[in-house]
This record gives C-alpha cells, structure tokens and sequence, in this order.
C-alpha cells in the first residue's frame, strides 16, 4: 500500500476523529485569537487620556494635558468683556449698502494677466490687516501672509509651480479636468506669478507655542483660513485690485491692477434660486 492509499484509507475510517480534531483546533484558535484582541483593545484603551465626545468620537486635539493645574487658557481668562458699539444705520441704508457691495462684489473676476504697475506698500499693508481680522477657533488666528514683491523670488515660485503644473496636465489631473479647464485658457504657463507687482502667500498654522513653551493648539485651522482667504479676496476687490487663487500649491495669490489687454470668460454665475433655500 502506497502513501497515498494508506492517507485515504486513514481519512475514511477515521473521519469522526478527524472532523471533531478539527472542530476542536478552531474553536481553540477563535478563542486564542478572541482573548488576544480583547488584550489589545484594553491597552489601547488603558494609554487613552481623553473621554469621547459626542457621537462616540475623540477628541480632534490630543494635545492637553491631564493635569487641571496645566489646563490653563491661551488667552487670559480674565480678559475683559468690552460693550460692542457697531455702526447703525436704517433699513433703508443696509438695504442700499448691501446692494452695492454686491454690485462690487459681483463685478470681481479671476484675472490671469497682470500690469506689472506695483502697489503701494501701504495697500497690501491694508488687505493683510483686513484679512487678519477673520474669526478663528478660539481666537487663535491660525495664519501668516507671506507678501513676495521681489523679482527674484517670484520667478523662483513661478519656476516650481510651473514644474508641478507640467506633472498635473501631463499625469495627474484627469482628461475630464484638463477638457473642463480649456475654456479657461489655462495651461501649465503661469507667467501672472512673475508678472503680478505682489504675491501673497497664505499658510495654515495647526499650531503655535505659548510663552511657557507649551503648545498653543489651532481649533477648527483650515476654516479659520479659509474664511481669512476669503476676506483677503474681498478687501482686493474693494480697494480696486485684482487676484487669482493660484494653484497647485494651494496658497498663491497674485495681486495687482489687470493688464490693459486683460481678458476674463463670458461667463455668469448661478442666481439666487440656485445657491439659496428659503426655509
């Protein structure tokens, strides 16, 4: 009798032991594998500092301490309450002001040729200080502008974004997103970056550092930013300037007057019934 004839005639008379043999072999692997997760999950649970928040989720920011004598706030808890006195007007006025700032608002268009007349430093002064007054989480104010007037350092940035636009056209973006650019005009040259008189450049901080040397943490960064780029493009827009959110490094901003050959797209925006719903 060969090895392979004695191993059938093995498994067909002894197919009871052998199943149960097996039955037995998972069910001690199930529990060995059960008790070992368990294990992990209460280490894991044992180095949590944070109590959930609601909904079942952790904390966003780990970076407390447990210590209530360390929980101490960025900004001083005794800080003064101050009476708020905004401007007031009639109905007649807001509604009149609110028209016209529209109207400005309405008129501002992403503009890809620049005059190289250069801007008076106390302007870009002005448009930065208007975007620092952006709400923030917790007021922490997470974020620098970087205003770039220098030749030589707004051909060194055109230079990369150039570089990393060629790998977008060629590799990254989809066919679908390069078709959706064309009537744009937009390509992988980006001569406004060395043209414009000023490059603003706005950076995120997710945190800082207090005068302890703890960390200061940034709530909610990436919005707070977000709604400062936001005032930036409408303080521009104010003062009669003109910007273009530049990509791909996500924090370009060239500002400055528009070339006289300046073109834009006849395009129009969604109306009020489109972006709006009245509850």
């Amino acid at each position: 009798m060969n090895v392979i004839s004695l191993t059938v005639w093995t498994l067909e008379n002894n197919c009871f032991i052998i199943y149960a043999a097996m039955i037995v072999c998972f069910i001690a692997f199930t529990m060995f594998h059960k008790n070992r997760m368990e294990a992990h999950y209460s280490r894991t649970a044992a180095k949590k500092k944070f109590a959930p928040t609601g909904g079942g989720r952790e904390r966003d920011y780990p970076n407390d301490e447990d210590d209530p004598d360390l929980l101490v706030p960025a900004i001083s808890e005794d800080t003064p309450h101050i009476p708020y006195r905004p401007l007031k007007w009639s109905d007649d006025v807001v509604l009149q002001r609110s028209r016209e700032y529209y109207e400005l608002m309405a008129k501002r268009r992403t503009v890809r040729s620049f005059s190289n007349e250069p801007i008076p430093q106390e302007v870009l002064d002005n448009i930065v200080k208007t975007a620092g007054t952006s709400p923030s989480g917790a007021h922490t104010e997470p974020w620098t502008f970087i205003v770039v007037q220098d030749q030589q350092t707004k051909s060194a940035i055109r230079s990369i974004v150039e570089e990393e636009e060629d790998l977008n056209y060629s590799k990254r973006m989809s066919r679908q997103w390069v078709t959706d650019l064309k009537p744009f005009a937009t390509n992988a040259t980006k001569p406004y970056l060395s043209d414009a008189p000023a490059l603003i450049l706005v950076f995120r901080q997710t945190h800082s550092w207090r005068e302890d040397g703890r960390k200061r943490m940034h709530y909610y960064s990436e919005i707070s930013v977000a709604i400062a780029a936001g005032i930036l493009l409408a303080a521009i827009q104010y003062c009669g300037l003109v910007a273009l959110t530049s990509t791909p490094l996500n924090c370009n901003l060239p500002v400055g007057k528009p070339h006289s050959e300046a073109t834009v797209p006849d395009i129009a925006r969604k109306s009020l019934e489109e972006i709006m719903i009245k509850v």
